[in-house]
């Protein structure tokens, strides 16, 4: 377990990048940091990791250890950043095998499991410039890897990737995770791979933790209408909050409101409707595959329990 107490980040500048707050990780758990740039999500994890010390009075422990004074060497921690950070000069094999050696602990078939682990098998040999990006970050995680970490502390690490890239990474970290049990802390901004990722999910504004919880208890349940307007798309119309896919087109006369299609974006599995409702844009969500047209009549209707007021 990773417990913070009292955390706060004051730069020598004067900037407040982190507010004093406290955090409970499991045991195996993924928790993801989410929020936007300058939110004070990737300060928090260099204070986890070591990188970066709180200010006076804070502390970090793992499991019943106060690691606070010890620098990142001495915390075992593995990390892996967006930039991939893998030595140029070094094979595959070197990369991954480099804190191994370190330790004393290098052998060939260490090497070769972890390169199994991340789907690398036969490219030890490579040369660094030589891989992909995603293959480069499958690197840094089995590097990552290799000393068996303590906790596993991930900064945007997909960020440079293409979406496609992304995506199948993100399943892929999603497998070694679960399949290691290893407690991991993951920093982003996209909602897509904290709902994906997290088993909890912390969201982060202004340098403080607004909510956490379950990608659901997050997504339908938002404390704050920061919470609700950065995890998905909200609708907000007559004071209620609603997501596009809980509305419903409907007959005349069966909805709570009705408006025109101004924009139709056909997106494969389903079709976006940006719906005028006397001025107010309203994004709705349908399956329905018939034709929709610009300054077409709809009626919508919400189930009140999906209605939020906020």
């Amino acid at each position: 377990m990773i417990r913070l107490a009292s955390v706060a980040k004051t730069f020598p500048e004067g900037t407040r990048a982190l507010k004093s707050l406290d955090l409970e990780i499991a045991d195996a758990e993924t928790l993801v940091l989410l929020g936007p740039s300058g939110c004070g999500k990737t300060t928090l994890l260099r204070i986890i990791a070591g990188l970066e010390v709180p200010d006076s009075g804070g502390r970090v422990y793992f499991g019943g250890e106060d690691v606070t004074p010890l620098p990142i060497e001495k915390r075992n921690v593995g990390m892996v950043f967006q930039s991939y950070a893998l030595f140029p000069n070094m094979s595959v094999a070197e990369n991954v095998g480099y804190g191994l050696r370190i330790r004393g602990e290098l052998t060939p078939a260490k090497v070769d499991e972890l390169l199994a682990l991340v789907q690398l098998e036969g490219f030890g040999n490579r040369r660094v410039d030589q891989l992909s990006g995603g293959q480069r970050q499958r690197v840094a995680l089995a590097r990552a890897l290799a000393v068996r970490p303590r906790a596993l502390l991930l900064d945007e690490p997909l960020t440079a990737l293409d979406a496609k890239l992304r995506e199948q990474l993100r399943t892929d970290i999603d497998r070694l995770l679960r399949s290691l049990a290893i407690t991991a802390v993951y920093v982003t901004h996209d909602q897509s791979e904290a709902m994906a990722l997290g088993d909890r999910i912390a969201v982060m504004e202004a340098g403080q933790i607004v909510q956490i919880g379950t990608p659901k208890e997050i997504y339908y349940r938002p404390r704050t209408a920061f919470v609700a307007d950065f995890i998905g798309t909200m609708n907000r119309l007559n004071g209620s909050l609603f997501r596009p896919e809980d509305t419903r087109i409907v007959a005349a006369g069966q909805g709570q409101f009705s408006g025109t299609i101004a924009s139709v974006f056909f997106l494969g599995d389903h079709t976006r409707l940006m719906v005028d409702c006397g001025g107010q844009l309203l994004t709705v969500e349908t399956t329905q595959r018939r034709e929709f047209a610009v300054g077409e009549r709809l009626h919508l209707a919400v189930d009140p329990g999906a209605m939020l007021s906020l």
